[in-house]
């Protein structure tokens, strides 16, 4: 099916059954070099608790919510969601949410921001709730049932007007002890699956951080989640897939394997939009592909270094997986990271 603008024949939007979801740290100008009719979903990354409270930390964070919500004049059905959290940025949540009148104060809070900003729902990307997360962050056992009387109690203030979601861990840990799938997700309209980071920056060997399927035994993937949700019985239009728009990259890898499953000292990696600059033959870097994985690696056999992301081939095979599987959407961490044009946001696009 197309769609007729005045030009001619443009291509259609996304389908009406798939959300395609920005995570978004951006300002309110850098937004306006992407092109929003690619997306369903932008999630403003990130508010933070203060006095138990959801905070929009400055003037500038509420200017850019603002301008993302003007944004859907532009989309109308473009949703903007406020974020909670982030890595790092949840140290009181364990605390906050282990009372009711927590609870409660909470999702008022969000109700309000909410309705002050007319912006469309929360997403709470607590990391993690039961397991240890950021260094130092409170995790106790009780996080696994405060987790679900937080999702019920949003629920119950929002209603069925705001969207509700959350971030999860990809890998085995989380989805074993930090979520009660089958009480949380009849609550919420999605579960936003971070299937990047499956290797780590504390992980002293390299690895596939953002892979389809495992290449070896019992190894972290996309596939892996979601069929360990699948087999809980968790509809397949709520379960959302994330890719990276970056890298992950290791220093002092041996040349064995192009330096795939080799110890390493984890580094700075590279964001998406600096790929066509650094990650190449004339920098060094040789470009590989893992066909069992669907996924692409780096190495540079003159400095030992070892890359891990996705790119816009992996990114394509991402969204025909997620429609394969008929799952709700793909989400990407984060948009800045893209190219305004012709990059990951395109390639999403492309497959749809």
């Amino acid at each position: 099916m197309f769609s007729i603008s005045l030009n001619g024949w443009s291509k259609p939007p996304v389908p009406k059954d798939f959300s395609v979801i920005a995570y978004y740290m951006g300002d309110a100008a850098t937004i306006d070099q992407y092109n929003v009719q690619h997306l369903t979903h932008i999630i403003f990354s990130f508010c933070h608790l203060k006095d138990g409270l959801l905070s929009v930390d400055s003037g500038q964070d509420s200017s850019t919510i603002r301008h993302l919500v003007s944004l859907k004049k532009k989309n109308p059905r473009l949703k903007i969601m406020l974020s909670l959290g982030g890595w790092g940025g949840c140290a009181p949540c364990s605390e906050a949410f282990s009372t009711e009148a927590g609870r409660v104060k909470f999702a008022a809070s969000v109700k309000k921001t909410n309705a002050y900003f007319k912006t469309d729902g929360i997403d709470l990307d607590w990391e993690y709730p039961t397991i240890e997360g950021h260094p130092g962050h409170l995790f106790q056992p009780q996080d696994y049932n405060n987790f679900t009387e937080l999702v019920r109690e949003l629920r119950k203030q929002l209603g069925s007007k705001n969207e509700l979601s959350f971030a999860a861990g990809g890998f085995k840990k989380f989805l074993d002890h930090s979520v009660d799938w089958k009480k949380v997700m009849p609550l919420v309209d999605r579960v936003n699956i971070m299937s990047y980071d499956l290797v780590n920056g504390y992980s002293k060997v390299t690895g596939h951080h953002t892979p389809i399927y495992g290449a070896r035994p019992n190894e972290e993937s996309t596939e892996r989640a979601v069929k360990y949700l699948l087999d809980l019985g968790i509809p397949a239009n709520k379960l959302v897939i994330g890719a990276a728009f970056y890298t992950r990259v290791w220093k002092d890898v041996a040349a064995t394997g192009n330096g795939l499953y080799q110890s390493g000292e984890h580094t700075n990696g590279i964001n998406f939009r600096n790929y066509a600059a650094q990650l190449t033959p004339e920098k060094g870097w040789a470009y590989h592909w893992d066909d069992q994985a669907q996924a692409p690696f780096w190495y540079n056999a003159a400095e030992k270094r070892f890359a891990t992301g996705d790119n816009p081939k992996s990114v394509r095979l991402k969204t025909e997986y997620a429609r394969k599987k008929k799952l709700g959407g793909i989400m990407f961490w984060e948009l800045t990271l893209d190219t305004p044009k012709d990059g990951m946001l395109q390639a999403i696009s492309d497959a749809l």
